[in-house]
């Protein structure tokens, strides 16, 4: 390493010692590097009761979805789609895919008759919802007109719903995942 005695003459060298002096006096004073100011990152959801009524809307909104879809035209999915994400979004199109190429129909309505919260993070924008959907009067058929239902299929469904922030949704939640549901609240 060179010295700076050795690179510069002794007439210069006051000069730079007084530059660094005051360089260090400075940095003393103001604190070494300004940190830039933490940006605060605002919560999806102010408030349970503001992301609880956000996750039931996009649910109701998804079960409609799903309550239009004609299974002869695609373009009837695509609502389905955009309330969906993730894993979820990806079932639900190989599925509807499916059925629609197999010529399946589908009859019937999907009705949700509780939708309670179960887990509900506002300001990691994650609300988890118990929910019984009432499936009865919902039907699948075949090309042929057998039925594709399973004939033990339970009438009012007990689902485990989870959502996550999506700022591309109208709510700002988009169901990520849905799995049946042991214990309370019952679906009776």
């Amino acid at each position: 390493m060179v010295s700076v005695k050795s690179r510069v003459g002794s007439g210069t060298r006051g000069a730079l010692s007084g530059v660094a002096a005051m360089a260090l006096s400075l940095v003393l004073v103001t604190g070494c590097t300004p940190q830039p100011e933490p940006v605060e990152s605002q919560a999806p959801f102010a408030t349970e009761e503001e992301a609880f009524a956000a996750a039931e809307e996009t649910y109701r909104n998804y079960v409609d979805a799903l309550n239009a879809v004609d299974l002869s035209d695609p373009e009837t999915f695509e609502p389905v789609y955009e309330w969906t994400t993730g894993d979820l979004n990806a079932s639900d199109r190989e599925g509807l895919s499916q059925y629609h190429a197999a010529g399946a129909e589908v009859g019937g309505t999907s009705t949700p008759v509780m939708i309670e919260p179960v887990t509900v993070d506002p300001e990691a924008g994650h609300v988890d919802l118990a929910v019984c959907l009432d499936v009865s009067t919902v039907t699948v058929q075949d090309a042929d007109g057998s039925s594709l239902v399973d004939p033990n299929r339970v009438p009012i469904q007990s689902l485990t719903v989870e959502l996550v922030e999506d700022n591309e949704s109208g709510t700002g939640l988009k169901l990520s995942a849905i799995s049946g549901r042991q214990g309370e609240p019952t679906c009776g």
